[in-house]
């Protein structure tokens, strides 16, 4: 999907690390959420509460699952799932725009 329709957005941003990384939450029409956000270079680990789908739109990085040994190259678009009460590292390598959605 390239556009949400008939959505809010949350005005404030979403800010981690010195705001290396940023996201807006746009709530959907159906009462989920999902968040927006840009990434700028440098190596980041992040917690879940909940399960995440991560979608990159555009960048270059590398990411660490959990569970796993073997970092996951992506150049340009990819899409991976994060389960619930875990966490991931990111090493970012240039601005990447991404759609994290968070499915029950």
């Amino acid at each position: 999907m390239s556009q949400f329709d008939g959505v809010s957005v949350v005005k404030k941003a979403n800010i981690y690390y010195d705001g290396q990384v940023t996201s807006r939450t746009v709530i959907l029409s159906d009462g989920s959420k999902v968040t927006l956000g840009i990434m700028l270079p440098g190596t980041y680990e992040f917690g879940t509460d909940s399960r995440e789908i991560m979608e990159i739109l555009a960048g270059d990085l590398k990411v660490l699952l959990p569970g796993t040994e073997e970092w996951l190259e992506i150049q340009g678009t990819a899409t991976f799932h994060v389960p619930a009460q875990s966490s991931f590292k990111l090493e970012v390598r240039s601005v990447t725009d991404y759609c994290c959605s968070y499915p029950e």
